[in-house]
């Protein structure tokens, strides 16, 4: 089955299900891509930048409307049908996994945080949606961000908001912060709203303004292999990152590590202790790394960007100590096997830039070597860089 037939036959299965859930026909339908994060880790809560793609791994939603302001969910991976009026919607109703697109309806609706005028959700119609994903559960896949981009199109557009997608970036930024209880950076909706064919989306974070970068590696043969090995790390790591940035930036009298430069570093190697100037330095040249990755892919120089993935996970590993024993394994393993970068991607993953005539032979390397270290085989999945969210029907 080709791509195109088998997503044809997700969108078929999608609306076949809605009217077997909610007994009438959708309306419409929209889908909204998973994404990775390609470099630029730390970029979020230091306001610094990143280099996202949008994958072809998508979420599907059926959607309908109803005439008495009730808003009801289900999706295939729950048996459950959720249903709440919509002026019941806040924060603390919102918990599972229909936190994530009931969150983004009641998002729509906060005018002040999107600075603009929101949906009413007094006068808005109500909704039924079903949700299907071929999107990895994996951290690294966003894949209740493809949900929420999803939702946020299809509302926006049933609910006639006239909203741009930058508008729905700021919904679904607030949205998986309420959902998720900690701050969003609003990168996985710039890449799943914005992303292109071979296209990687470039935000700064500091105001999520975005541009559209041309990867190119179609052309030149390459893809990206994303490595799920289901390694944990500690469920308090980010909120100590988060500290030790915030402390290095308090010291050395910056309002975030974004106003620093690697011209800074030595000044700050004077003034901090050995563990938060590690801190400081990964955020830093992370920051020059998706700078320097954007500049090679406007030169058209989409493999150079290799050498830069494999520097960003040796920053991880040794300042940010954010990899694991099994992520440098899938990085090292890829690596020797003839990808031409690779690095830590997220909770438990990991990605590789890899020639397409490599990645079996790569995959094959990393069961090998896992099995040989008696670790569980982790997940490889081959992603291409995909269209952003849009109406199927």
């Amino acid at each position: 089955m080709s791509d195109a037939e088998f997503l044809w036959d997700i969108r078929d299965e999608t609306a076949a299900t809605f009217t077997d859930v909610f007994g009438y026909e959708p309306s419409g339908m929209w889908s909204a891509p998973g994404t990775v994060n390609l470099i630029g880790d730390g970029a979020d809560y230091n306001l610094g930048y990143a280099l996202s793609s949008a994958i072809d791994r998508r979420a599907f939603i059926a959607l309908g409307l109803r005439e008495d302001g009730i808003a009801r969910v289900a999706s295939s991976f729950s048996g459950e049908v959720v249903e709440i009026s919509l002026l019941e919607l806040g924060p603390e109703q919102f918990a599972g996994w229909s936190a994530f697109p009931l969150v983004v309806a009641w998002a729509l609706g906060q005018s002040v945080s999107l600075g603009t005028s929101g949906a009413d959700l007094a006068a808005v119609p109500g909704f039924d949606i079903y949700i299907e994903s071929d999107v990895p559960s994996g951290a690294a896949f966003s894949a209740f961000g493809a949900v929420e981009s999803a939702v946020a199109l299809a509302l926006a557009d049933v609910w006639q908001l006239g909203l741009d997608r930058h508008t729905l970036i700021r919904a679904c930024q607030l949205a998986d912060s309420v959902a998720i209880g900690s701050q969003s950076s609003g990168m996985t909706a710039s890449a799943s709203l914005l992303g292109q064919p071979d296209a990687a989306v470039f935000v700064d974070r500091r105001n999520l303004e975005s541009t559209i970068v041309r990867l190119g590696i179609l052309d030149a043969g390459l893809g990206v292999l994303l490595i799920d090995t289901d390694a944990q790390l500690p469920e308090d790591i980010e909120i100590d990152r988060r500290a030790s940035c915030a402390l290095g930036a308090s010291r050395l009298g910056v309002g975030t590590l974004r106003d620093l430069s690697v011209d800074d570093l030595p000044r700050a190697r004077d003034l901090l202790d050995d563990i938060t100037f590690r801190r400081v330095r990964h955020v830093v040249t992370e920051n020059q790394r998706v700078l320097d990755a954007v500049i090679a892919l406007e030169a058209h120089d989409p493999a150079s960007i290799g050498e830069l993935l494999d520097a960003s996970h040796r920053s991880l590993r040794d300042d940010f100590d954010l990899s694991t024993r099994e992520l440098d394994l899938a990085v090292e393993t890829a690596q020797v096997g003839g990808a031409l970068g690779a690095r830590a991607a997220g909770s438990g993953s990991a990605l590789a830039l890899v020639a397409l005539e490599d990645v079996s032979r790569i995959q094959v390397a990393i069961d090998g070597a896992f099995a040989e270290h008696a670790l569980g085989v982790p997940e490889t999945y081959l992603v291409t860089p995909s269209q952003g969210a849009l109406r199927e029907r």
